[in-house]
């Protein structure tokens, strides 16, 4: 009885409680003149993500995607969605908990993010924006690097060098 208690204790769990649109904007600085010329639109794409514990084995985790699209240096729009879920996240290690929080629950998000965003260019008058798929472990490896890399570089530059 007792062993079943301590595996129930210890199982991991991971379920997405909710979904929902927690910012959403759209601009579009030169409508309505941006629609009566010809223009070649060069986009750039920004993706972060963040979470917060909001209770005791729930995590908030936020997708946020900014999408700016130019004309040379005339902005036609931008467009930006905060896309957030809240998820029941149990029986993890830390560093288990974190390539959770910071990989697999954006890559979860991302769809719903994406279909926001095509929607929201589409009502702004300009042709569907079709953002390609994203490999969000990779992402979440490069930045788990970058933040080694810094932090490594951050620690030796405080260190005295010794002769």
């Amino acid at each position: 009885m007792a062993d079943e208690q301590t595996n129930n204790a210890t199982q991991q769990q991971l379920m997405l409680q909710k979904i929902y649109v927690k910012d959403l904007s759209f601009e579009s600085p030169k409508a309505p003149m941006v629609f009566t010329t010809n223009v070649e639109p060069q986009t750039q794409v920004n993706i972060r993500s963040g979470s917060a514990e909001v209770a005791a084995n729930t995590v908030e985790v936020t997708l946020t995607l900014t999408i700016e699209a130019k004309d040379k240096d005339s902005t036609l729009f931008l467009a930006e969605v905060a896309q957030s879920g809240i998820f029941f996240v149990q029986g993890y290690t830390p560093e288990d908990k974190a390539v959770l929080l910071g990989s697999f629950c954006p890559a979860t998000l991302y769809p719903f993010a994406r279909e926001a965003i095509a929607d929201l260019v589409t009502r702004g008058g300009f042709p569907q924006l079709l953002l390609q798929p994203i490999n969000f472990d990779a992402l979440y490896q490069q930045a788990l690097q970058e933040r080694t890399a810094r932090d490594t570089g951050a620690a030796a530059a405080a260190t005295p060098a010794t002769h």
